[in-house]
């Protein structure tokens, strides 16, 4: 039985993105040895959209209010690429980390 799963993020600074996921997103980190640093992510879905081409890789997070989360985020120095927009099934905004 499956019991988790995990997410790898490639970065051109993983550095900048580890403090980000650490200081602003408040995820729990776990020192995997050997230079990595994973972290504790609240529960997950695994979604697979059909494409044509390379799709990009995505990860949603799920809030209650997500005007007080971009709130919340922006005063820990958190950019967004856009306002939050209605995509007919919820709200969405994106989130810019700062390795790129």
């Amino acid at each position: 039985m499956i019991n988790g799963a995990h997410i790898i993020i490639y970065s051109r600074d993983a550095e900048a993105d580890r403090q980000f996921l650490r200081d602003v997103l408040d995820f729990a980190p776990v020192d995997a040895g050997d230079g990595w640093l994973v972290f504790k992510v609240p529960p997950a879905e695994v979604a697979v959209h059909p494409t044509d081409g390379g799709g990009v890789h995505e990860l949603y997070l799920v809030c209650d209010d997500v005007e007080a989360t971009v709130a919340d985020l922006t005063t820990k120095g958190a950019e967004f690429a856009g306002p939050v927009a209605d995509q007919g099934w919820g709200l969405l905004v994106s989130i810019v980390l700062p390795g790129g």
